[in-house]
């Protein structure tokens, strides 16, 4: 039982945190996807810190291009470009509305590592919880517009099933709550906004390669051609 015990101890020993990339096989190469850290400019750098291209996506979880460019884009970007090492990704808030903000405090719910599987929980998903809006009564839409901050954030996140889809993610309700609650997470979202502002950014997606905002490059096509002829 001793033997069984610390071969169980070193094998743990072994396994990065989140916010490293996996430790590959001989022969292999690492897998980048799992290296998630917050960024300096605020939102969640994705994959190889040395990077030679670095690409920043501002994104809004209630704009219907920024689900359909989640859509096209996921697997080819981790596939192609983040997983390889060749491209780290930053995702920057630019909230457009209530609904948004509420969808990015509980993106943002957690250790760094678990923001990419929530990312693209509610952007993958936006057609189904965003019918809601159509159906509204005025007494939800008077709920999601009064009281404080956290009272029209907890009505969005029950209202919209935000809470049902963090809870199938292993969340419990009260994290979710703490996670609304979290006015330094508020600020550093507010901050992502005013600064895409300030850089030039007009609507989302957009995009900045390696400093450079990408004009006329709003979809998936675009952008991937653009990524392939840095290689």
């Amino acid at each position: 039982m001793r033997l069984i015990h610390l071969a169980i101890m070193l094998a743990a020993a072994a396994v990065f945190f989140w916010g490293t990339a996996s430790k590959p096989a001989a022969g292999q190469q690492p897998d980048w996807s799992a290296a998630i850290a917050l960024a300096p400019g605020g939102g969640h750098a994705i994959g190889n810190p040395a990077a030679p291209v670095k690409l920043i996506e501002y994104i809004s979880y209630t704009c219907p291009h920024c689900a359909h460019f989640q859509q096209q884009s996921e697997m080819p970007m981790l596939r192609d470009f983040i997983r390889p090492g060749k491209v780290q990704v930053e995702v920057r808030h630019l909230i457009r509305d209530p609904i948004d903000m509420t969808a990015a405090m509980l993106a943002n719910c957690g250790a760094p590592g678990r923001f990419l599987a929530n990312h693209s929980m509610f952007l993958q998903s936006q057609a189904r919880w965003i019918g809601v809006l159509d159906k509204a009564t005025a007494a939800q839409e008077a709920r999601w517009a009064s009281g404080d901050n956290l009272a029209r954030m907890r009505a969005i996140a029950g209202d919209f099933g935000f809470y049902a889809m963090m809870q199938a993610h292993g969340y419990d309700r009260p994290t979710l709550d703490r996670c609304l609650a979290d006015t330094a997470t508020a600020r550093r979202i507010a901050e992502q906004t005013a600064a895409a502002g300030k850089a030039g950014v007009t609507g989302t997606p957009m995009f900045m390669l390696n400093g450079v905002l990408l004009a006329g490059t709003y979809d998936w096509e675009s952008l991937n051609s653009q990524l392939e002829a840095r290689f």
